[in-house]
């Protein structure tokens, strides 16, 4: 309806030109007639202004401006109602204009200027939207850029500290010595998994990581992962079991992309689900998907930190220092690199289990 705006106008035109036309003339021969019974027989000054006019001018030429007169009011009147609108219309978008965009132009009568209301709207509510998005985006760079500098500076200062203390030849002996190298490396080597980490998180939310997809067989790429983290699951006192029907799901993807993501399950599962003692990962095939849940049986998450696990820089437990916690940014590039694939990363957890469940599409 709105691709031919400019045939309704000009056919809305037309018509009105011609029923102005029309009810003017109509209208100066009806008050001829009326005035000309009213004051007939009677001395009337209107009726001898009347015929001093004609007599001057003729019966034409004043029939045509009278209803020419006739014809402009009732153009007038039969368009009132859409002046009154266009000036409701140019109000709201004054107020608009100043910053109000929670003002909404109501949108009344079935004609062009609806139309014009309507698409007002749509724009002052894209336009609100895409400035709540930056507003929340200058938000989440000030928060990223709050968050890692604390989480750098936090390593880096023990870093500091203890090579200051090795410098300044402050300890006892060399068992004293190999003890302060030993923890500023272990604080350099999470300084170093922080900056990789932060990377691939940056890198990731401007799309700029590429994928080098191909088609593998995901049963067997989790058969290996848990066959590299044997060990760790041993130190652990966890039991690591690979629970599925399928001898093989084809999945079209990046595998190394993948590996990272199901390694950080992984390692989740391990530092969070050692009380559980096992360790279940469950494939199944669901009708264009492969549905892998990561399970774990330690403490449950709580319900208030479950919606917010995959932002970075989160932890569920506060109390966790940089030793016992991640980076914080683990989760938020699996769910990342997962999404890329076209895929979901969810988590549930209950009083008896924690599951991060990846889907996949089948190739």
């Amino acid at each position: 309806m709105k691709s031919n705006i400019a045939f309704r106008m000009a056919w809305r035109l037309v018509l009105q030109i011609l029923l102005s036309t029309v009810l003017g003339i109509v209208t100066f021969v009806l008050t001829v007639v009326v005035l000309e019974r009213i004051t007939y027989n009677t001395t009337s000054p209107i009726r001898s202004i009347g015929r001093q006019l004609v007599h001057v001018y003729g019966e034409l030429p004043i029939g045509i401006v009278g209803s020419f007169l006739l014809f402009i009011v009732y153009m007038v009147i039969l368009n009132w109602r859409r002046y009154r609108y266009f000036g409701e219309l140019s109000q709201t978008t004054e107020h608009i204009s100043q910053g109000n965009f929670e003002v909404v132009i109501p949108v009344k009568q079935r004609n062009e200027v609806r139309f014009l209301a309507e698409d007002i709207n749509l724009l002052v509510a894209e336009l609100k939207r895409s400035l709540d998005e930056e507003r929340k985006a200058e938000q989440t760079k000030n928060e990223l850029v709050t968050n890692v500098s604390h989480d750098l500076r936090t390593p880096l200062t023990s870093i500091l500290g203890y090579l200051g203390l090795i410098e300044q030849d402050r300890y006892r002996d060399e068992v004293e010595l190999r003890h302060y190298v030993q923890i500023a490396y272990a604080k350099a080597e999470r300084l170093n998994a922080l900056i990789h980490d932060l990377f691939e998180y940056t890198r990731m939310r401007h799309d700029v990581i590429p994928l080098h997809n191909k088609r593998f067989n995901l049963v067997e790429l989790l058969n290996q992962l848990l066959v590299h983290h044997h060990l760790a699951l041993q130190e652990a006192g966890m039991e690591g079991n690979l629970i599925t029907s399928e001898h093989e799901l084809i999945v079209y993807g990046d595998p190394d992309k993948l590996v990272r993501v199901f390694e950080n399950l992984l390692v989740n599962a391990i530092n969070y689900g050692r009380d559980g003692r096992k360790l279940d990962i469950y494939v199944t095939r669901t009708e264009q998907n492969a549905a892998i849940q990561v399970v774990n049986y330690g403490e449950p998450i709580p319900a208030a930190d479950l919606p917010h696990i995959f932002e970075r820089f989160y932890r569920v437990d506060k109390s966790r220092t940089e030793n016992s916690g991640g980076t914080g940014l683990g989760l938020a590039i699996a769910k990342g690199l997962v999404e890329k694939h076209g895929g979901t990363l969810t988590a549930s957890s209950n009083g008896g289990n924690t599951s991060f469940e990846v889907r996949l599409p089948l190739s």
